[in-house]
This record gives C-alpha cells, structure tokens and sequence, in this order.
C-alpha cells in the first residue's frame, strides 16, 4: 500500500488531511458518550484512499456536471463501530455541509466502514475489493501494528463458480422489483413504486459488485453505491443526467424513497417522474447485464 499523496494537488492533500481530522474527531465524539466497554476502547485502526484519486485517474468535469468523490475505507477495531447509522451519520452530514459550504471542502467524500477481522477475512477468501484497495489504495492514517492478511487468490473455476451464483441471484432480484415498481405505477401506487424503484437500483448496484468484486459495500445509500459503482464501470456515468432541473428532482426523489415514499406524508412524486426514472432505471439495467455478462465470459474463458 502506498503512503505518498504526492500524486495529487496540494489543495487535494490539503482537503485529504482535513477529512482525515473530521472522520477522527467526529469518531472521538461519538464514543465519548458510550459506557460499554467495547465502545470506550474503540479505535480507527487505519483510514485508507482508494479509487480514482488514490490510482491518479480522478475526473473533474465541470461542463458533464462529473466530479470524482474521495472513497475512503476506514478500518476500526470492532464491528460494532462499523454501524454507519449508529456512529458515522453525523461525520456523514458534517461531510456534505462543509462540502455545500466550498470553504474547507470542495470534492465529495464518500466512506465505508469495516472492521479489521473482517477485513482480513474477505482477504483471506479472495475479496478483489480489498485486495484492489492494498494494492493501489493510499494510507492516511494508521495507529501501530494490526496488519493486513496477505491475500489468498480464488482459482478460475472458484471465481466463476460465486460470481455466476451472484448474478443468478441478484439481477433476477433486481428485475422483480423493477416489475413490481412498474405494476405500481400502473395501479397509481406512487410512492410504493418510487420505492420499488429505489430498490431495483440498489440491487442492480450490488449485483455489479458482487460480479465484478465478489463483495458489496452493506448500505441503502444510493450516493454511496452510484459513486462507487461508477468507479467499477465508467459507463454508469450516463444512466443519470444532470442537464436540468427536472432530471436532478427525480434522482433526488429516488435517492430519498427508501425512507421518505414509506414514511413521509409529504413525500411527493408524479406519474412523469416516475416513467423519467423507468427509463434510466431500464437503461442501468442493460449496462448492469452486459458488464456482468463480460465479466463471467472473461471468467469462463480463464476457467
């Protein structure tokens, strides 16, 4: 794993260095309120760069409305700690407001949070996620010791065997709900469609990884799965314009469904609206599928 950042701007160092302070401090802050012990002996074992500003390839385009967001893995000493609700929305909410305000933060931040045994344990069982992340991934900050397994490489006929299994279950997943979204829509159940919707697109996200890493990241937020699943596939870029108002209302609608179209009596969404996100949902889709396909030919091949 590499340690320099000299890769980068010295404005991109700068930021980097002040996310690392919010995750830490934001972190101490929420353990100082905790009484059992596995809480008071917390500790963030390691924070790690990876994706494309750890690799050097990082986009920012503002005319495309495309800006690469930091992924961030931090790595804590208990999974308890690595509930992101319970520990790590309020450093989350910090992120995006100092982000919104452009002074100290101008490049989103997006992060997972495992502990060190499992870690180790997807390495141990072959995970590419995490072995990507020690090969190419940039340490920001590390207390003493707790080292990584060396990863074991999965053989070609394992790697096609779970990789075929995940994509057997989670894009037929995916495609029920995406269904289901659609009978709603034609019974005028909005707001369950909106939902239905949200979760066809988680699970068509999660299928991507699971086929292209073995390994998903375990959240609902969509933010978090889009930037990191665009990371894996380029060409996801184009599933969610940005050009007007309208388009950036309904992928916000989408993202907010998974809570608020269960929850909120204001939660709102129109039949228009909803066909917008049919079509770029069904487009998601036929990315997904090819991706997937390639990824099990090249596996079949090797195997």
């Amino acid at each position: 794993m590499k340690r320099s950042l000299d890769h980068l701007p010295e404005g991109k160092r700068r930021e980097l260095d002040h996310v690392v302070e919010v995750l830490r401090g934001g972190f101490a802050d929420e353990l100082a309120t905790r009484r059992a012990p596995r809480f008071r002996d917390g500790r963030i074992l390691k924070i790690i760069l990876f994706g494309s500003y750890a690799r050097g390839d990082w986009v920012e385009d503002p005319i495309g409305r495309y800006f690469s967001d930091y992924d961030i893995l931090i790595v804590v000493n208990h999974e308890d700690l690595a509930d992101v609700p319970e520990f790590w929305l309020k450093t989350d909410q910090r992120l995006n407001e100092e982000l919104a305000a452009g002074q100290l933060l101008r490049t989103p931040v997006q992060f997972i949070v495992d502990s060190l045994d499992s870690v180790n344990e997807k390495l141990a069982r072959g995970r590419y996620f995490f072995a990507d992340i020690l090969r190419e991934g940039v340490l920001l900050h590390a207390e003493p010791g707790h080292p990584f397994v060396r990863p074991t490489p999965l053989s070609a006929d394992q790697a096609l065997a779970e990789t075929t299994g995940y994509y057997g279950e989670w894009f037929e997943s995916a495609a029920g709900f995406l269904d289901t979204a659609r009978y709603c829509v034609s019974q005028a159940r909005l707001k369950e469609a909106a939902f239905q919707f949200h979760q066809a697109v988680e699970r068509f996200y999660h299928c991507l990884f699971l086929v292209r890493t073995l390994y998903s990241p375990k959240t609902h937020n969509l933010n978090r799965l889009r930037t990191l699943a665009e990371e894996l596939e380029p060409r996801l870029t184009q599933v969610w314009p940005t050009t007007n108002k309208f388009e950036r209302r309904c992928y916000e609608l989408l993202r907010a469904a998974y809570v608020k179209a269960r929850y909120s009596s204001e939660y709102r969404i129109s039949a228009e609206e909803l066909a917008w996100l049919d079509a770029r949902i069904a487009s998601l889709q036929d990315l997904v599928r090819e991706a997937c396909e390639a990824r099990l030919k090249e596996l079949a091949q090797a195997a």
